[in-house]
């Protein structure tokens, strides 16, 4: 409306009509200053400042700054991206940045990636944004991950007539405290082998839950069900859990170790690999003996269970087939993909596959419900590009591939076409897990005899039904008593609503008692 000054409307209906000169002034300016205000509400307008307080650093910062921007919730915006429903953010790389100078940020800044658009071309007049530091390069969150510096949230438009907007980076995201009592218990136990590889301390985590008798019962061992979270999940969560209400056949308890899976570059998935260095190795002949001296464990195969959801999944079937005598099971649910053939339905050993296009050249989705397509592969890729290594997508790479000359993980795939490199490919094969079981089954197969439990939605959200229905077959064409089941009408998500957690800790409790007496 003040675009259209009220002086020349009223002179129209009244010619005779006038405004003082002094109010037509001040209209003049509103209308003006209004325009301004819209003009500088334009994303491409728009210059951002940051520096970094010297309680958060003081030398000179070489790596990743972002801009986390959030207008839907009242979360703080370095909590996203949602997978979801992404928040939009950018970010730079730089070089021996002095916190104590403004670092600029704005459309024009070379070498700055946005997502989901440029950053001119971003809507952001009612958001709110955040400026995140990423100081700790061994942490695989960015927003939240302990030792990052982090800015106060504020509006993302300019003030009126302000040259842009200054964020000051001086607050470190905290390190998360595990809440030990008396029936749960961190266990954190230094890695030789990892810190060897790494050359700084790396520790496992994991917490422990003891089973109601542990206390009186000082005699007593107990069978272990070691928990693989999935992407993203930790070890914290448990310690605020309510204890597990045991009625197993003849009183069998467990101890429950729920595992930290987390990497600087995502999820290790349990695997030795040339970017994460001997995690199997490290789990099995570190973690595990110190499991068993520190607690009252029964320490033997035939007492030692694993279960682990999503990336947990695969976990879980890598360690008992790759360690087919330490485990007396997996119970591995929603794995992720098991054969590379169908990696999410691409097949990554064929010629000219292609990560975000299909055969016909249509874009690959990567996440549905039902006929309903949540994510696409090329954009969720493209957000994890600008995010930087310790995504989902980019987690696979560090485990799967060899190393190349600057110390990265080779890349799979092409970040701007999406062609599946196929000399990467097929380094991958010594981590297909179908593959592997069907090329060394006669030698593993006595091993693994009623050890392989797989449950999978028929509608998996990140199609990985596929890869599963793939493993299925193969095991029974040689003759495996594996249980693998695909569950109709369920996916990633609802896969336990009709109470597969029972079942899985009632047949671990028969597998127990079939070697031991509680």
């Amino acid at each position: 409306m003040l675009h259209r000054p009220m002086n020349c409307c009223a002179a129209r209906r009244n010619p005779s009509f006038s405004l003082p000169s002094v109010f037509r002034g001040i209209l003049w300016t509103i209308a003006v200053y209004a325009s301004l205000t819209i003009t500088v509400a334009s994303a491409a307008d728009w210059k951002f400042s940051i520096r970094m307080a010297p309680t958060v650093r003081q030398e000179p910062f070489t790596g990743r700054v972002y801009l986390f921007f959030n207008a839907r919730n009242k979360e703080e915006p370095r909590q996203g991206p949602d997978w979801f429903h992404p928040e939009p953010f950018v970010a730079l790389d730089v070089n021996n940045w002095n916190p104590a100078e403004p670092l600029s940020i704005s459309p024009a800044t070379a070498g700055l990636l946005s997502f989901p658009q440029p950053l001119a071309d971003l809507d952001l007049k009612n958001s709110r944004v955040q400026a995140v530091v990423r100081l700790n390069p061994h942490e695989r969150d960015v927003g939240t991950g302990p030792g990052n510096g982090f800015s106060t949230q504020t509006a993302a438009a300019p003030a009126e007539n302000a040259p842009g907007i200054e964020l000051l980076v001086d607050k470190i995201a905290p390190e998360t405290m595990f809440k030990s009592s008396d029936r749960c218990r961190e266990l954190v136990v230094r890695s030789e082998l990892l810190s060897r590889f790494h050359g700084r301390e790396v520790h496992w985590k994991a917490g422990v839950q003891l089973p109601a008798s542990y206390q009186s019962a000082q005699e007593r061992r107990y069978p272990v069900i070691l928990v693989v979270p999935g992407f993203g999940g930790d070890h914290y969560s448990v310690a605020s859990a309510p204890p597990v209400q045991e009625q197993n056949e003849r009183g069998v308890e467990f101890i429950r170790v729920t595992l930290n899976p987390s990497c600087a570059r995502g999820h290790h998935v349990f695997a030795d690999s040339a970017n994460n260095g001997p995690v199997g190795k490290s789990f099995v002949t570190e973690f595990l003996p110190r499991l068993d001296k520190d607690f009252r464990t029964v320490a033997a195969s035939t007492g030692r269970f694993l279960t682990g959801h999503s990336s947990g999944g695969w976990s879980t079937l890598w360690l008992q087939t790759t360690y087919p005598e330490t485990f007396g099971g997996t119970w591995s649910t929603s794995p992720d993909a098991v054969d590379f053939t169908d990696f999410q339905r691409v097949n990554l050993y064929q010629p000219n596959a292609n990560l975000f296009r299909d055969e016909a050249g249509n874009r690959r989705p990567l996440g549905r419900d039902g006929a309903t397509i949540l994510l696409w592969a090329d954009r969720f890729c493209d957000m994890e590009h600008a995010l930087g290594y310790g995504g989902q997508m980019q987690s696979f790479e560090a485990v799967f591939s060899p190393r190349g000359a600057d110390g990265t993980p080779l890349q799979i795939w092409d970040r701007r076409t999406g062609a599946i490199n196929q000399a990467v490919a097929e380094t991958w094969k010594r981590y297909d897990i179908r593959l592997r079981l069907m090329m060394d089954w006669p030698q593993i197969a006595p091993q693994l005899a009623g050890k392989l439990h797989v449950f999978m939605g028929a509608d998996d959200t990140f199609y990985l039904d596929g890869a599963t229905r793939r493993l299925k077959a193969t095991l029974t064409e040689l003759g495996s008593d594996a249980v693998i089941e695909i569950l109709p009408g369920k996916n990633h998500f609802n896969l336990f609503a009709d109470g597969l957690n029972g079942r899985i800790r009632k047949e671990m409790v028969t597998a127990f008692l079939k070697h031991h007496q509680p």
